[in-house]
């Protein structure tokens, strides 16, 4: 990957709304080559997805919960049904492997208290080897961002 790669990423993670020909204007290549490289960031990998990124709070999904989660059993098995079934959930919108007490961390989004008390005792308890949930909910919101300091690699 070389620099034009990198200004290119950094254009389409900033607003993947542009047309082809606005991007690779704002990176100084012509409309073929930007395609190029574009559908070999893609092809590779490097480039998942292009999404749009909606408001939780327009949603009405006011709630942010953090649910630290543990388990019983460690094999094989249990942590493949668990991470299979977690992510089924659409009010799961992250879920990380931890290392220390915490198994898991889940990050919620939900209405209210009472969806996300209905979505603890429904599906969360319910998971595989799930043995005990410490929730913890979101007060304020300080920086939450999907663009990857792709600029701090560079100046390395």
């Amino acid at each position: 990957m070389d620099e034009m790669d990198r200004k290119i990423l950094a254009v389409v993670q900033d607003d993947s709304s542009l047309s082809v020909a606005d991007m690779a204007e704002k990176v100084g290549l012509s409309h073929t080559p930007f395609w190029r490289r574009l559908k070999r960031l893609e092809k590779d990998g490097v480039i998942k997805e292009r999404v749009s990124i909606l408001d939780q709070h327009k949603l009405g999904l006011d709630i942010t919960v953090f649910a630290h989660i543990r388990l019983k059993e460690h094999d094989e098995e249990t942590l493949e049904a668990f991470e299979r079934d977690v992510a089924g959930y659409p009010e799961v919108v992250e879920c990380y492997s931890m290392s220390g007490e915490t198994d898991y961390v889940v990050r919620a989004l939900v209405a209210s208290i009472e969806e996300y008390e209905r979505l603890l005792k429904r599906k969360l308890l319910h998971l595989p080897g799930v043995v005990a949930i410490n929730s913890h909910f979101a007060l304020k919101c300080i920086k939450l961002t999907t663009k990857l300091p792709i600029a701090a690699q560079t100046e390395r």
